[in-house]
């Protein structure tokens, strides 16, 4: 997939690509925009602003404070989390190269650890979080190569934590997971050194 973002858009190229016709793409366009996803320039497109690093930090150490206090509930209340956590890795597995799928299926395991833990608003706020998450996370799993099976393997250690109810490893282990995410976010691809501090 062609990277959007730092990119414009246009109506036209959008709607031939999708095999429509300009009008409901200009109103998701619209809505995007609204929503704070692109910026519409006239006589331009629709500019996808790149991801910042302050955004990163920002959804990122939102995430590790949740799903922290997440992974230490679960551990405490108990039940079949762990089993239900096994069908959602195995079939991330099988979409391991749908970056799309697996994306959607990543937020699913997340989501799914924060609603066990059975705090409704904590598990509201982690909602608004998610089309960031997504957007974030497919950056990553393009960017660096192979970081869908470590996502697997970190994935499988979270879970390997919680099937045995041992908080502080399952905090570990998502605190590794999302450390990882964040330096896979981090990366050259994503956010290049100026190039004179490259030369140095």
């Amino acid at each position: 997939m062609p990277r959007s973002d730092g990119a414009f858009l246009t109506e036209s190229a959008l709607a031939e690509e999708a095999g429509v016709s300009r009008t409901p793409v200009r109103e998701a366009l619209l809505r995007l925009q609204v929503e704070g996803w692109v910026q519409i320039v006239p006589r331009k497109g629709a500019f996808v602003p790149s991801i910042s690093e302050s955004e990163v930090d920002a959804v990122m150490h939102a995430r590790l404070l949740i799903e922290d206090w997440g992974v230490r509930e679960a551990c405490r209340v108990g039940g079949p989390l762990a089993n239900r956590l096994d069908v959602i890795v195995a079939e991330q597995r099988r979409h391991a190269d749908d970056p799309n799928e697996f994306i959607q299926l990543d937020r699913e395991f997340h989501r799914t650890i924060v609603d066990a833990a059975g705090n409704a608003v904590l598990a509201d706020f982690y909602e608004s979080l998610r089309d960031r998450q997504v957007r974030m996370g497919m950056r990553a799993v393009f960017s660096v190569p192979h970081r869908n099976q470590q996502v697997l393997a970190e994935h499988e250690s979270i879970v390997n934590a919680l099937r045995a109810l041992d908080e502080v490893d399952a905090a570990e282990a998502v605190r590794n997971h999302i450390e990882s995410t964040i330096s896979a976010l981090r990366s050259d691809q994503l956010f290049p050194a100026p190039a004179r501090a490259r030369n140095r």
